[in-house]
């Protein structure tokens, strides 16, 4: 079965030529020119994965992102330029899985999106660290990777599926400190360069979903110039 892509942005030459592009490489493409009829579009048709524009009219990609957010755990891949590093964070700090500064490569355009569909699969299927049922259980969380649920205390986090798999990577191995270059590995694979900075908002978002259920939530520490740990139970 053919995957489905969301692609909006008002530039209609873009939509042309990555449409063109993505269909060639056997995707199903649909195009929206504007958040508000993207996120209508969306919620009646789901996607695979979504490709958004950050400056558009009626409703900017930031919204859209956070009213798909509000429904949906979504693959998003955010395109913003090289002069809008504010929207970058921003947009991951909303939960965006990755971004792309244009002018861009539509190989690399679409190496991300193969990256992410690929991990979007392997978070919903068996992974490092989890027992046989697909159920990795550190304390309080439980991770479901065949359901792509996560549990704090028995109480649902929504996970993007970078989040997912950064969770994952640094709950597997407790105690055990994993630098920003070994979680990009994890979330993003070996081939795909994103700097330190992603992975620092991802984190941020992270301890705020988890903080939103449990305000005492501190499983997941810093360590400054080091990396990230899980904290041994």
């Amino acid at each position: 079965m053919k995957q489905t892509i969301a692609l909006v942005d008002d530039d209609r030459n873009i939509l042309t030529s990555v449409s063109m592009t993505l269909e060639q490489e056997g995707f199903t493409v649909r195009t929206y020119t504007d958040g508000e009829s993207a996120l209508q579009g969306i919620t009646a048709r789901p996607v695979d994965l979504a490709v958004l524009d950050v400056k558009m009219p009626r409703m900017d990609g930031m919204e859209l992102l956070q009213r798909l957010r509000q429904r949906t755990s979504l693959p998003v891949i955010f395109l913003t330029s090289k002069d809008e590093e504010v929207d970058e964070v921003m947009g991951l700090r909303l939960g965006a899985d990755d971004y792309i500064t244009k002018p861009f490569s539509q190989r690399l355009l679409l190496e991300r999106i193969r990256a992410l569909l690929r991990r979007n699969e392997t978070s919903r299927a068996e992974g490092s660290g989890a027992t046989p049922t697909g159920v990795m259980t550190r304390g309080e969380l439980v991770l479901d990777e065949t359901k792509h649920q996560c549990l704090w205390k028995g109480k649902d986090i929504q996970l993007t599926v970078t989040e997912f798999l950064l969770v994952k990577a640094l709950a597997t191995r407790p105690g055990m400190v994993k630098s920003r270059d070994q979680l990009i590995d994890a979330a993003y694979g070996e081939n795909i360069y994103v700097d330190d900075r992603t992975i620092d908002s991802h984190i941020k978002r992270v301890r705020k979903k988890f903080r939103n259920v449990d305000e005492e939530f501190n499983a997941i520490e810093t360590l400054y110039g080091i990396g990230y740990r899980y904290k041994d139970a």
